[in-house]
Parts: C-alpha cells; structure tokens; sequence
C-alpha cells in the first residue's frame, strides 16, 4: 500500500466516523496540530453502548505508567481513574489468592456520558480544540480524508451481567472458572458506590444467562457482595490482527480494526493508540499499516498466542496458573513480560493463529434459527 492515501491537504476538513476513545484520540491529534475535524457518532452522547460500566486501562504491557504515556500523547486525563493495586481472584473451588502490587496493575474507569468517565473527558477536550462532534449523526459515505472508528462489527467475545449500587468498598475480584466464564473470567468491580458484576466469555454465548446467574451466586457465597437498583448489561469484543488496516483509503482504528488485548479484553489503551497513530499518518504522509504494525502488532501477536494458550487450560490448570503468578514478588512485572514477544512465542505464533481462528467460530452456537444477539451470525448492531 502507497503511502498516497496518507497525502491530505492541510485545509481540507478531516471526518471521523465514531466518538469512541479512538475517534476521540484521533481527532484530538488531529486537532492539535492545527486541523479541521468533524466527528461523526449514530448516537445521542458519548459512550451510548457502555452506560456506567467499569473498564481496566491496563497498566502492565509497559513500564511506563498508562496515564504517563497519555499525558506524553497530549490526552486528557481528567477522569476518575482508581489506581488497582490490591485484588483477589478465586479458583473453582473457591480457594482465593491475593493480588497485591506496588504500581497499580490497572486504573479502572467509568464508561459512558457521565462527567467523570473517560469518554467525557475525551469529548471535552476535543470539543476544546475546535472539534465539531455531531450526535445522531450516521456518515454513510465518506468522500474526503477521514478515519473509520465505528467499534465492534462482531462479537469474539461478550462480557454479561449488572450494573448496580452498592455500600462495599473499592475494590477488584475475578473467577477463573469454566463453568462461569467459559474460556475467560467473572468479575466484580466496584468504584464509589457503583459496580459491575459480569461474566466474560469467549464461547458458550447462547447460555449466557445460565453463566451469568452462576457468577452471581458464586461472588454472592465467596464475597458476599449485594446488588442494589441492578441494571442488566452486556457489551461484546471483537479481537483479530487485520491484513491491512484500511479501508479503500481510510485507516481503521480501535475495535472495528480488531485493535483489542485477545487474552482478556483489555482494550482501551489500544484502541488509544490506535487513534493517535492512524492520525499522525495522515499528517505526516507516512503509511498507516507501517505505523501500527511496527508499534501495536508485536503485542497484538502475542496476545494471541497467549489467548491460545489459555484457551487449552482447564479448571485444575487455571488453579495452578492463579498459585503460580500470585507468588512472584513483582505480578505487574511478570505480566508484563507475558506481553512482550520471545522466541518462543514467535515459534507458537502459526499453531496460534490457526487456533484462535478456530475459536472465534463459536460452536456453542450454529446460528441456525438464532435468537442470540451476540453470534457472529449477523443478529449484533452495535450502531
């Protein structure tokens, strides 16, 4: 791919389809350096499909701390972030290990519209700069320069349960159980007085409500956390490393690119990236593919092979996995090296895709006479 389809002129009014954190990163980069940009989001405000769910900003793929990095791109950081650093995840018998580090392993944050999630914070600062974001608006064509941001287009993963009240204290638990969580984790995060309880899944989406209940009772009997005002929410992913990341001559970015962590889901910080790199390739002419293959897909590959990896371990191996990674004296560190590439994971990469490709087909459901919103069988709209 030529690096012509980067060539913008500098008068001409850039479009950004979607207010997501990527749309929004990327228009705030855009912005700064002196362009014109209307950003186009289907919904009413920002964050429309999240409605207060808790999210992790991973802070462990790196050294650097993740608000560092974002003040170093020029992204606001004026949203409640809680620093994660104490934790406890469970087995499926039940037996708990503690999760303590110095740095904190993530922030968690709110999504949505409210005044202190990250996404309001990411629309103020557009909107700062000269950024015109129109709500309600649907861009069916796109004729000039621009970005694609409109989100997941198919769900490899879904995340179900609540968003409630609650009088407990701060804090993160998750479940590593199949019988819960098929091939992924439950958790429970509570920040202020609000929480969300779900069970993350990447197979087994036709029985979510059977998983869901079970992460309930499980949290209920091994926490005894209590639901005030519950709200039902579900929100899904979709992870994969694209070919190319155009569009005709338009750069994808965030979710509807795939840029997500396959392993667990911790999306955000890609997505961010994402943004600002599709960005400074239409300002500086440079070729978008080459920016975020050189910077994003190292981490990507690996979380593939760490994805398939995880996919292969029952509940007995998840037991020894939570023992094992538990008792390292630095876990943010520890993780981060899972995330970074080696020989070994390099020689693993073709078994790991191959596998993955096979698991994103989910054979729970054969999306015949389909009623699930969630299957890859076309029944999801995320617009």
């Amino acid at each position: 791919m030529s690096n012509d389809k980067n060539n913008t002129h500098p008068n001409a009014v850039i479009e950004i389809a979607g207010a997501g954190p990527a749309g929004l990163t990327a228009a705030i980069t855009l912005a700064q350096a002196g362009r014109q940009v209307v950003v186009h989001e289907t919904h009413e405000e920002v964050g429309h499909r999240f409605g207060g769910d808790f999210q992790g900003l991973e802070n462990w793929s790196t050294r650097e701390d993740v608000l560092a990095t974002l003040t170093a791109l020029g992204l606001a950081t004026d949203f409640t972030a809680l620093p994660c650093r104490n934790g406890a995840a469970f087995d499926s018998t039940g037996k708990q290990y503690q999760i303590n580090t110095d740095e904190p392993l993530f922030y968690l944050v709110e999504r949505g519209p409210a005044p202190d999630t990250l996404d309001s914070a990411l629309l103020r600062q557009a909107q700062s700069l000269g950024v015109e974001v129109r709500f309600n608006s649907r861009l069916c064509e796109m004729r000039g320069d621009g970005i694609l941001a409109v989100g997941p287009r198919a769900a490899d993963a879904i995340a179900v349960g609540y968003h409630f009240e609650t009088d407990m204290a701060n804090g993160f638990w998750a479940i590593c159980d199949n019988d819960l969580a098929p091939q992924g984790y439950a958790y429970l995060l509570v920040m202020n007085g609000k929480g969300t309880v779900k069970s993350c899944m990447f197979s087994g989406f036709k029985q979510e409500k059977l998983y869901v209940r079970r992460t309930l009772e499980a949290f209920q009997r091994l926490v005894g956390f209590e639901m005030k005002n519950p709200k039902p929410h579900g929100g899904s992913g979709n992870f994969h490393i694209p070919r190319s990341a155009y569009s005709g001559p338009r750069p994808l970015v965030g979710e509807q690119a795939g840029f997500q962590d396959t392993l667990w889901g911790f999306g955000m910080r890609l997505a961010i990236s994402s943004g600002v790199l599709a960005a400074q390739s239409l300002l500086n002419g440079e070729n978008y593919d080459t920016l975020w293959q050189r910077q994003l897909k190292p981490q990507m590959d690996t979380s593939i092979v760490n994805r398939a990896l995880y996919s292969l371990v029952s509940n007995r191996g998840y037991s020894w996995c939570l023992r094992r990674v538990t008792s390292k004296p630095d876990l943010r560190e520890s993780l981060r090296r899972q995330y970074q590439p080696s020989l070994s994971k390099r020689l693993l990469a073709p078994w790991a895709r191959r596998r993955y490709e096979s698991l994103r087909k989910d054979t729970s459901c054969d999306h015949i006479d389909c009623h699930c919103i969630w299957c890859r069988g076309g029944c999801c709209d995320d617009d």
